[in-house]
């Protein structure tokens, strides 16, 4: 009775389990309700343009301000670094209750200047970014027989020579009635019998509760009759009807003009569940082609590099048995007529030139690698979603920060292999980890903020928040690197099989310059990832949102082997050669692929930014673009060097050689 008992246990908690499940969110996402007549207030954010990088705050523009005045909502690290500023808007509604005609604000007469400015970004299609219990506003609309959707609507629209302001919005929210979730209850009896019951809340006399799970805008352009507006108070009705056709403009804007702003509402109640909310935002189009494209391209490439890799090994696999089967004098006549990588078994692990920048830059590629792999995977588990803004910049650098740890480590034990096991100077080489790749990231930061700065952008980075930065960096992320510096100092570290001789060989003439083959390497990790980046990139600049994090993370492990293969076969290759200077090739060979990086970045935004604005935005792009392709060379640089020298260290405990 005893098993059944804990059988009969395991059962119910199953059952709790899956009822549970119904209701199941993830941390920090859990579904608002709203009774009818509840106020609902819409929050804006920055002015963006698909043009440019360089945001703008929506009340630079004549736009009506609320009548508590403008505040600003709370922000994580991670949204001040994205230069989101989200902040109140005149925009209010009450729960299932539609409005129409509803009138908002008559702004000043345009002076020559705001009418400057309201005409450059029109014609540089700033959107103005909306959102609702979270949710932007998304915009749908038809053209040449394709449907369209954006986030966000237009400041306005040139026709003819024209400028034409949208003021009138018409919003659609889309409603879910909200249903407690069953709970599942167990009770004990008295004669140790539990009873499973369920709490149904279907016949309470609560009134309804709804959850907002959309939120579309269709911007118009519409006339206002200044004469109707004088009696009219803020929220007040409009006398006459406002047609909102989105296909005709009416309100073309002068200097020295008013521009009137209205609004109406409608509530709809929709079958979209809470948890699917943003599933609307998050639909790529044309994903059969996306999918099949990059899995097509995944399954050549893996199988290309698979080949080489086993050709490569069943080689040196041969050559290693037919070797040891040969007695020592055998063995001795052999080494005489030896060819190849067996030649430089006394040069294969002398020092490299700069070892300690070469432990600085691979220490960084790991800590950089381990970052990506970890926010991947969390993203991919729905911790970082678009509802969560700056969750994923904020888990970054979080992880960035912790894994120091790891990065001091790592320089210091490769520090001590290269020597030989001496642990001086552990402590200047944990220090330039703590500060190179941080240092660079640092500089080109500040030089990109003084130029936003300059051009008056939201998007720069406050002053608080960079003293923030310095803060983690000197106070968090420099004594962990440092404290793994240490522990590498008492790690055990790589023993080398042979010994170096005191006087390096001759590398004899190369037929073709080694940094060819170097350079080339770099083609075969590129193509693992080149359309997977087309989207990434869009996402960034384009303003789509991006969110196949775990075909992302497929990708991610797919590219670090194929680096490591690609790394093998270079060192393979230039062993053979008898060229025994294999460290930094090691790192480079998969490190190129950065190269391939940035020069397809140059391409993205010569033909796919045409109409970037003005020289800034395009130093903002480039900037941002060396940023990332810096962090790239070091993780795949680091993913191939340290894949040859575990090769190379097994490579040569293989030969019996005095």
């Amino acid at each position: 009775m005893g098993s059944f008992d804990h059988f009969r246990k395991w059962v119910l908690i199953s059952c709790m389990i899956l009822q549970f499940g119904d209701g199941f969110y993830l941390p920090g996402s859990f579904p608002h309700k709203y009774n009818v007549g509840d106020q609902l207030s819409v929050k804006v954010n920055s002015l963006t343009s698909i043009d440019t990088e360089i945001p703008y705050g929506y009340y630079s523009l004549p736009f009506c301000k609320p009548s508590e005045g403008v505040k600003d909502s709370a922000e994580n690290l991670g949204e001040l670094l994205m230069g989101d500023r989200i902040e109140n808007s005149p925009y209010r509604f009450k729960m299932y209750t539609n409005e129409s005609e509803i009138f908002v604000c008559k702004s000043n007469p345009l002076s020559a200047d705001e009418f400057k400015i309201m005409k450059e970004m029109i014609d540089e299609m700033y959107q103005v970014n909306l959102n609702l219990d979270n949710l932007p506003a998304i915009r749908y609309m038809k053209r040449e027989g394709f449907s369209l959707q954006w986030t966000g609507y237009p400041v306005g629209i040139k026709v003819q020579d024209v400028h034409y302001v949208f003021n009138h919005l018409k919003f659609k929210v889309l409603v879910h009635k909200y249903e407690e979730s069953n709970m599942v209850g167990v009770i004990g009896a008295g004669d140790g019998a539990e009873l499973i019951t369920t709490r149904d809340n279907s016949s309470s006399t609560d009134p309804p509760a709804y959850m907002v799970v959309g939120f579309e805008v269709v911007p118009c352009s519409f006339q206002h009759d200044p004469q109707l507006l004088k009696n009219v108070t803020t929220y007040g009705k409009y006398p006459t009807s406002i047609k909102c056709d989105p296909v005709t403009v009416s309100m073309a804007i002068k200097a020295g003009q008013s521009v009137t702003y209205s609004y109406e509402v409608s509530f709809v109640e929709s079958d979209i569940k809470w948890p699917s909310r943003w599933d609307a935002y998050l639909k790529m189009e044309g994903a059969k082609v996306h999918w099949f494209s990059i899995l097509n391209s995944l399954m050549v490439i893996t199988f290309l590099a698979g080949i080489v890799l086993i050709i490569f090994l069943r080689t040196i696999r041969r050559d290693l048995a037919r070797y040891e089967e040969l007695d020592k004098e055998a063995q001795a006549q052999m080494n005489e007529d030896l060819s190849g990588w067996k030649l430089v078994v006394g040069d294969v692990f002398r020092a490299p030139e700069n070892p300690e920048l070469l432990c600085v830059m691979v220490a960084d590629g790991v800590r950089i690698l381990g970052m990506a792999v970890t926010t991947i995977f969390f993203a991919a588990l729905g911790f970082m979603s678009p509802a969560s803004r700056g969750a994923l910049i904020t888990g970054m650098l979080f992880f960035y920060m912790f894994l120091g740890v790891f990065a001091g480590y790592v320089a210091v034990w490769l520090l001590r292999t290269i020597a030989s096991g001496d642990s001086k100077g552990w402590f200047s080489v944990s220090w330039k980890v703590a500060c190179f790749f941080p240092g660079i990231a640092f500089l080109i930061l500040t030089t990109l903020n003084f130029l936003l700065w300059g051009s008056h952008s939201t998007g720069a980075i406050p002053f608080s928040t960079f003293l923030v930065l310095l803060l983690l960096w000197f106070c968090i992320s420099v004594p962990l690197t440092l404290l793994g510096g240490f522990f590498g100092t008492r790690a055990p570290r790589l023993e080398y099989p042979v010994r170096t001789n005191q006087i390096a060989r001759e590398i004899p003439a190369q037929r073709f310059p080694s940094w060819v083959l170097v350079l080339g390497a770099g083609t075969l990790p590129f193509g693992t990832l080149f359309i997977e980046l087309f989207f990434i990139m869009s996402s960034i600049w384009l303003g789509r949102v991006y969110y196949v994090f775990g075909f992302l993370f497929i990708v991610l492990v797919l590219l670090v082997t194929v680096c490591a293969e690609v790394s093998l076969v270079l060192t393979y290759i230039r062993l053979c050669v008898e060229d025994w200077r294999w460290w930094w090739k090691s790192f480079f060979a998969s490190g190129s692929v950065a190269l391939y990086i940035f020069l397809y970045s140059i391409n993205y935004l010569v033909f796919d930014l045409k109409s970037l604005s003005g020289p800034v935005s395009a130093i903002l792009y480039l900037g941002y673009s060396l940023f990332m392709v810096m962090a790239i060379m070091l993780a795949t640089g680091a993913v191939g060097f340290l894949s040859s020298l575990f090769f190379v260290h097994r490579l040569f405990s293989s030969v019996k050689i005095d």
